[in-house]
């Protein structure tokens, strides 16, 4: 096996004393020291919220007040970390919106699972979930962290709706009732 020596050229007197280490680590702390301050009072001050900002998923009901999601579980299938939970529940026959499939009996959200990544949005097929712009999620316990239906309903509100499912179709003059 050879050995390679590799010849190391003497350090000047500047590189010796480190002088060029410590005048380049004075610059940069005068630069910030005299730079304009970018501190907020938080909470009182809030940053702007940049546009596309994906924040807490949420559900929301349609213009009328009844819910969106017919508890199709995509969000779930798609969720990465698994923070997405769905229990199916049947609509009662004698019920307004008995003409949808189905209603969630629980939907809840763990916030220590989730990613932000807006899957769970982009997926729905009635547009019930929804990323609001909130980005200070806190809890004193786990529990507090997992959002259940209630809240995640309270959290989203009311957004205008384009599908128009949940209003039965209005049967056309002379058209046949048993097709509206």
């Amino acid at each position: 096996m050879a050995v390679i020596q590799v010849e190391r050229k003497s350090l000047t007197l500047a590189e010796r004393a480190y002088l060029p280490p410590i005048l380049g680590g004075l610059k940069t702390t005068l630069k910030h020291f005299f730079a304009r301050k970018v501190t907020l009072q938080y909470p009182e001050q809030r940053p702007e919220i940049p546009p596309g900002y994906r924040g807490v998923p949420t559900l929301v009901r349609d213009p009328n007040g009844r819910e969106k999601c017919v508890s199709c579980q995509l969000c779930e299938f798609v969720c990465p970390p698994k923070a997405i939970r769905i229990t199916p529940g049947e609509i009662p026959a004698d019920a307004p919106t008995a003409h949808v499939e189905k209603a969630p009996r629980e939907f809840e959200i763990n916030m220590l699972r989730c990613i932000y990544c807006g899957l769970c949005e982009e997926v729905c097929p009635e547009e019930a979930i929804w990323l609001q712009n909130v980005y200070s999620v806190s809890g004193y316990t786990r529990g507090e962290l997992v959002n259940h239906k209630e809240k995640l309903y309270e959290l989203g509100g009311t957004l205008p709706d384009r599908h128009f499912k949940w209003d039965k179709k209005k049967a056309a003059a002379g058209s046949d009732p048993a097709h509206a």
